[in-house]
């Protein structure tokens, strides 16, 4: 058990440096755990699916403060946890807000999910500004961004063309989305 706790200290570590495979070994080892508890809270895989993805972003971009007296596991649950807190304030937020409109108009923009700031700021783009944001990333994440969006693959289809496990292909997409909206809101 020491050495399974030492290995994992270590890919935390080499992840803390910036390391991608630690980042995927990582994902690959707790996904099942978040995605399964997620499961369990919201009983819609979509939910689940999306929180879990949202849960590793959000854990990679802040890996550097995660404290290694608690288990890695019970940090990745805590902010899992919290991402559908705030799903449930939104979604809430938004019933109330639009209680005057009719209820079917509601309904959808509840079931709707809610586009993120970098997906409406790269909606904002007209086609060519688009294209040429794109190629400012590097070309993994030009890639995924092309599958996803322009070829309209879906997840496990851009798994099997990149022979990539799921996983990693739900994350480097966010991640990708994330690094073009960074990209489009540093050129305005």
């Amino acid at each position: 058990m020491d050495k399974i706790k030492d290995t994992l200290k270590i890919t935390i570590e080499k992840a803390k440096l910036g390391n991608q495979i630690a980042f995927s070994t990582l994902l690959d080892t707790f996904w099942n755990d978040v995605y399964g508890f997620q499961l369990i809270r919201t009983r819609n895989e979509n939910d689940a699916e999306d929180i879990t993805i949202q849960t590793f972003s959000k854990a990679f971009d802040k890996i550097d403060t995660y404290d290694d007296t608690y288990e890695f596991k019970t940090w990745l649950i805590t902010i899992s946890k919290n991402l559908h807190v705030d799903l449930i304030r939104k979604r809430k937020r938004n019933i109330f807000e639009n209680s005057g409109n009719s209820s079917i108009e509601a309904i959808q923009r509840v079931l709707d999910d809610a586009p993120s700031a970098e997906d409406q700021l790269i909606r904002e783009q007209d086609l060519a500004t688009l294209l040429y944001y794109i190629k400012k990333l590097k070309p993994h994440y030009q890639k995924i961004i092309n599958l996803r969006y322009f070829n309209e693959m879906s997840y496990a289809d851009i798994a099997v063309e990149l022979k990539e496990p799921l996983n990693n292909v739900k994350v480097k997409l966010l991640r990708a989305k994330k690094l073009l909206a960074e990209v489009i809101q540093n050129k305005k």
